[in-house]
């Protein structure tokens, strides 16, 4: 399935409403806060999506292992570059090295990508998918990367916790794991999971139709939805 939408080279914000799973996602790592990220994920027995960094990669060896253990790995750029800045030539090396550099040391194959700050594009896309990569963006942002607070982010969320959300949160902040103390545990009350999002669209894809009206497809979006891509 994400083959399947990697070639209308769109960005996916929601997957299928059907189903009773959603998508945690995790932008910007892995960095100090990873592992307390991953010990929450597990204790829930909840999985997850991290959309990580090449830098941060070589800063912090051998975590993606570790991650993977909860969780698909995404690109997120090299050196998480705004990359409506920058060449076609210069998007496809930021897309590319990430995507080598992930597949080397994790040893899972990747086709997600997630653009730094939202900054995508008809031009990304195709870049991305001419490297078969489908562009992730998401039905609620947490605004964590934004300066909310715990709480703030636990409201965030909660007020999109339905079947077939994205969720856009970031491991390396302290407010964020300290909100999913919370979150996971609403999760449960109201019967929902966090699953990957390789699992998200197989048991609950989005329509091609869904796919082409972006994030009106998903909810209709307020303001602050699409504000805080980190």
């Amino acid at each position: 399935m994400i083959r399947r939408l990697a070639k209308l080279a769109l960005p996916v914000y929601c997957a299928g409403p059907r189903g009773r799973a959603l998508a945690f996602t995790f932008d910007d790592g892995p960095g100090v806060y990873t592992h307390y990220a991953v010990k929450k994920l597990t204790q829930a027995r909840e999985q997850a999506t991290f959309f990580v960094v090449g830098r941060s990669i070589e800063a912090w060896p051998g975590w993606l292992a570790r991650e993977r253990a909860v969780a698909t790995l995404g690109d997120h750029t090299f050196t998480h570059a705004d990359l409506l800045e920058l060449r076609p030539s210069e998007v496809a090396l930021e897309l590319a090295s990430d995507k080598r550099l992930i597949e080397r040391e994790s040893g899972q194959p990747v086709d997600l990508f997630r653009p730094p700050y939202g900054g995508q594009d008809t031009a990304v896309n195709r870049i991305a998918k001419r490297l078969g990569l489908l562009d992730i963006m998401w039905s609620m942002d947490s605004r964590d990367s934004l300066g909310a607070n715990w709480a703030g982010i636990i409201k965030n969320v909660e007020s999109d916790l339905r079947p077939g959300a994205i969720i856009l949160m970031h491991e390396n902040r302290g407010q964020t794991i300290r909100a999913l103390t919370t979150l996971l545990p609403v999760l449960h009350r109201r019967h929902l999971r966090s699953v990957s999002l390789p699992e998200l669209f197989a048991t609950d894809p989005p329509s091609i139709s869904q796919v082409r009206r972006g994030l009106y497809a998903c909810h209709p979006p307020s303001p602050d939805v699409l504000t805080g891509a980190g």
